[in-house]
């Protein structure tokens, strides 16, 4: 596995326990994200190193998580149905600054838009989604720290499926592994991850 992973232990001592934070692993070539699909999506992927076939639909929005507990969360560590296949796909560093850049809040924020009807026509315009949730546990507990998803649609999704990815790597089997380390904490392997820096979100 390409992913740099460290104890849960050693790394929930370094993070901020309250605040909104982009938690990523990420070099001067890229940024990975997860994402969970069912196995004839998520096996396409890892195997063609885009996203394609019969299966994936480029109409729909598709959310995109730098975060892995987070995506563990999301996908019951990749118990759920439809979401057995965990990919970790690392894409261009510019390419999720400009994700960054064109996100619109899904959710109208006053400090952002003058009137909620600017905010909507934002909201038209844009093909990023930015959604901040609750961080949580690896055993599902709400946390104080707020986690970001990207929702992507239209040209940005395309983009991404093909032409912004570096690699996408099958993670299964290490979830699944890590999965049964959840009674004990002490034991758990994590994906590495450190803050994120932009502009305010």
């Amino acid at each position: 596995m390409r992913l740099i992973t460290t104890s849960y232990i050693e790394q929930k001592t370094k993070l901020p326990k309250i605040g909104r934070y982009i938690l990523a692993q990420f070099d001067e070539e890229g940024v990975i994200v997860y994402q969970a699909y069912r196995p004839t999506i998520g096996h396409f992927a890892a195997t063609h190193g885009y996203f394609g076939g019969e299966h994936f639909s480029l109409t729909r929005m598709s959310w995109i998580k730098p975060s892995f507990l987070w995506m563990m969360y999301r996908s019951g560590w990749g118990q759920k149905e439809g979401q057995e296949v965990v990919l970790a796909v690392k894409i261009k560093r510019e390419a999720f600054d400009t994700i960054l850049a064109n996100a619109v809040c899904s959710t109208y924020d006053p400090d952002l838009y003058p009137t909620k009807q600017d905010w909507q026509r934002a909201v038209k315009r844009s093909d990023v989604r930015l959604q901040w949730d609750p961080d949580h546990s690896p055993t599902g507990g709400k946390l104080e720290r707020k986690a970001i998803q990207l929702g992507l649609r239209g040209e940005m999704l395309a983009l991404y499926a093909r032409e912004w990815i570096v690699s996408i790597e099958d993670i299964s089997a290490f979830v699944s592994a890590q999965y049964q380390n959840l009674g004990d904490l002490d034991k758990l392997i994590i994906p590495s991850e450190r803050m994120y820096a932009v502009a305010p979100l």
